[in-house]
């Protein structure tokens, strides 16, 4: 059998850094989307941004001139009619304070659902991070060729941003962007907009937090059933004592999750937001009036440097333990 060798100039153009790391990206992302439960998680979290749109279409057909709500006051009477015409009245003097506090309000309520839906699909995505890597000795392959210790840690974060772009900051924007379509002046487009940028500000804690703590419990073992146990047991089983009323603060701290939900209640702000409300508006029902300041002040972070504290030595620790298991075995 004969062979020849070839020595004619190799004429492919060059890939770069960047290309590699769009490959494994790129690669898991596709695997993931083709599973049933991942594309059932994302018609979850796309619906739940329809969902946004339709409250803030509610909620401007309320202050719009000769929308339906208006129509129907008008059909019901003079009362119903009254009422309108005090809410809408509430809308024009005093947009900041309503517009803002309902967008703050939609925002947080979606936030809960957004890290709900994220931490889910890491339960499924942890042993496909690292675990399985180590298991097959998949890493032995890949750092024999020219790939890096840093494109692999940035092909995996891109992957974990990815899935977390689809099911929580993709839905924010959509919902934000429809539903100013229909808002009925430019005062939802200004009044809204601070409350986007503090849901974006958590949104992008919470997935340093959650990408870190991920990678690293995914690199603490070999079998895949071990590492969804360390998941779980970091999410669940140190997150159910932490929401004990009377649970020590270092207690509460062990637990990512509670961290986390100090963290929305300081970005957010959804206090100040309630108890603005319930102090300028002339609410003429005093306990309409107290109740929401009494909600405010159940919104408002008790220990949020000591939960950003916990977040940072929970980060801290992940990449710790992932650069110290991404070693070929």
């Amino acid at each position: 059998m004969e062979t020849s060798l070839d020595l004619s100039r190799w004429r492919e153009t060059p890939r770069g850094v960047a290309y590699r790391r769009w490959v494994i990206i790129s690669t898991g992302l596709k695997q993931l989307l083709r599973t049933r439960f991942f594309q059932i998680l994302i018609v979850m979290a796309w619906f739940a941004g329809f969902l946004m749109a339709t409250l803030g279409f509610l909620f401007s057909q309320l202050v719009a001139t000769g929308g339906w709500v208006e129509t129907l006051a008008a059909k019901a009477g003079p009362r119903a009619e009254a009422i309108a015409s005090i809410f809408n009245g509430f809308v024009a003097l005093y947009p900041d304070i309503v517009i803002r506090a309902l967008f703050t309000s939609i925002f947080w309520l979606h936030s809960f659902l957004g890290l709900g839906l994220s931490l889910i699909a890491l339960t499924v995505m942890v042993p496909r991070l690292i675990t399985r890597d180590r298991a097959t000795n998949a890493l032995t392959v890949y750092f024999s060729r020219p790939l890096t210790s840093g494109d692999y840690l940035f092909g995996k974060l891109g992957l974990i941003v990815g899935i977390l772009a689809l099911l929580w900051t993709g839905p924010l924007l959509f919902g934000w962007v429809l539903s100013l379509g229909f808002s009925p002046g430019r005062d939802f487009l200004v009044y809204s907009f601070l409350p986007l940028q503090r849901a974006l500000l958590f949104n992008g804690i919470a997935l340093v937090a959650l990408a870190a703590i991920a990678l690293g419990a995914s690199a603490l073992g070999r079998s895949s059933r071990n590492v969804i146990v360390i998941w779980i047991g970091l999410w669940l089983i140190l997150g159910i004592p932490a929401q004990a009323p009377n649970a020590p603060r270092w207690i509460q701290r062990l637990s990512f999750t509670h961290d986390l939900g100090q963290v929305r209640q300081s970005v957010f702000q959804l206090d100040d937001a309630l108890e603005a409300a319930s102090a300028q508006l002339p609410l003429f029902d005093k306990r309409l009036a107290r109740k929401i300041g009494e909600a405010g002040k159940a919104a408002e972070a008790t220990d949020f440097g000591g939960a950003l504290a916990s977040l940072a030595l929970f980060c801290g620790l992940s990449t710790l333990v992932f650069f110290r298991r991404l070693r070929p075995e």
